[in-house]
């Protein structure tokens, strides 16, 4: 028998019979996730300066180069130029890189080497301009008068910080008004505003720039802080660079020739690869075909966490900031966000000209970015 009682489709038009039905929860769909910043980790200090420095330093070079292109018997002359001669010293043992011939330095000259040729009974081979030369140590003599004290000198590097600030208006009308999905207003402007700008911070401490005149800043320029990528120089590539592996596709090859670069350059010791979603499917890749599943396997798992190799274990992080055709190759214990003293993302009232509440959301940070050279970079990678 049909129903032919009160039904809520009889309460008339738009039901205004009927209470509102409004879920108490508020969706947000941006992304504003920051693993890079949540990887690092909080700093141990602040900065007490708006230009904030560090200091770096490194042994004195066990390497050098040939700068000779006038020999006139390769295997046999004894004489020869380099790159750098304070470099050497008498007593030197060193060795043309992937040659057996070992040489013995016996006089040093400005650039000029004198040098014994197939030292240690080894065999004399041919030498040529721009080769590398090894410095395998230095034979003093018994009884022999101290060196020529040798040192390098501590260098200064350092980073602008940046603000980061939002604001917040509230009428007194909407924080009077009851609202759906959250208790306060202004706590709820505030709680967004602070997540915008964590996310602007991680971008920034990824790809920002330091302007080229005032990065001090003036009352028109604004202050900014230098970004990974633009500290980067020693061991940054890109496909078509000399030596570098053949192709514009992310493969396992690239990453550990980028890999050993950095080994071979500086003592750092990468532990984190951070990457954007492209290339991130590109290294789970790299396991495709090993992969075995039998009849009973009813996951699918197609993900790369860590990285392995002979230049140690990465952690493969996945950020939307860092650009589709880019690799970054870190050692995290040389990178901090560091916030200016008692200037971390902090809520400022400020005073109101009328029938509303306001305030501020203020953040200043710089990076932290030492010795460059203990990381690296792939740019210019296939991105489809």
């Amino acid at each position: 028998m049909a129903f032919t009682g009160k039904a809520t489709y009889s309460a008339g038009v738009n039901l205004p019979e009927l209470a509102e039905d409004v879920a108490d929860v508020v969706g947000i769909v941006s992304p504003f996730e920051t693993p890079l910043l949540s990887a690092l980790g909080d700093p141990m200090y602040s900065a007490s300066s708006t230009y904030h420095e560090w200091l770096e330093d490194s042994l004195l070079p066990n390497k050098d180069a040939i700068d000779d292109g006038t020999f006139t018997d390769p295997a046999a002359d004894t004489d020869f130029e380099v790159d750098n001669g304070d470099r050497f010293q008498v007593g030197d043992q060193i060795q043309v890189e992937s040659s057996e011939e070992l040489m013995l330095v016996t006089g040093v000259n400005s650039n000029t080497l004198t040098v014994v040729r197939g030292y240690g009974g080894t065999t004399p081979e041919s030498l040529a301009d721009n080769q590398v030369i090894n410095i395998l140590g230095n034979a003093a003599l018994e009884g022999g008068s101290k060196p020529t004290a040798r040192f390098t000198n501590r260098v200064r590097a350092g980073n602008y910080s940046q603000i980061f600030t939002a604001a917040v208006e509230i009428s007194g009308s909407d924080l009077a008004a009851r609202q759906v999905g959250l208790a306060d207003e202004m706590d709820y402007q505030k709680q967004e505003r602070l997540r915008e700008l964590i996310r602007d911070l991680e971008n920034t401490v990824i790809n920002g720039g330091q302007a080229a005149s005032n990065p001090q800043g003036t009352s028109s320029v604004r202050r900014t802080l230098k970004g990974i990528f633009q500290h980067l120089a020693t061991n940054s590539f890109a496909p078509g660079d000399s030596g570098f592996p053949a192709g514009n596709d992310l493969d396992e090859e690239k990453v550990n020739y980028v890999l050993r670069q950095i080994w071979e350059s500086s003592s750092g010791n990468v532990d984190l690869i951070v990457v954007n979603g492209f290339q991130k499917r590109k290294i789970n890749s790299f396991l495709s075909s090993n992969r075995a599943y039998d009849s009973a396997d009813v996951k699918f798992r197609d993900m790369v966490s860590y990285y392995e190799s002979d230049y140690g274990t990465c952690k493969v992080i996945m950020t939307r900031w860092v650009p589709q055709d880019a690799v970054l190759f870190l050692d995290s214990s040389r990178v901090n966000v560091v916030p200016l003293s008692g200037r971390s993302f902090h809520f400022k009232p400020l005073a109101a000209g009328g029938d509303y509440e306001c305030g501020q959301l203020i953040g200043e940070y710089t990076l932290e970015f030492r010795n460059e050279q203990a990381h690296g970079c792939v740019r210019g990678l296939s991105t489809s």
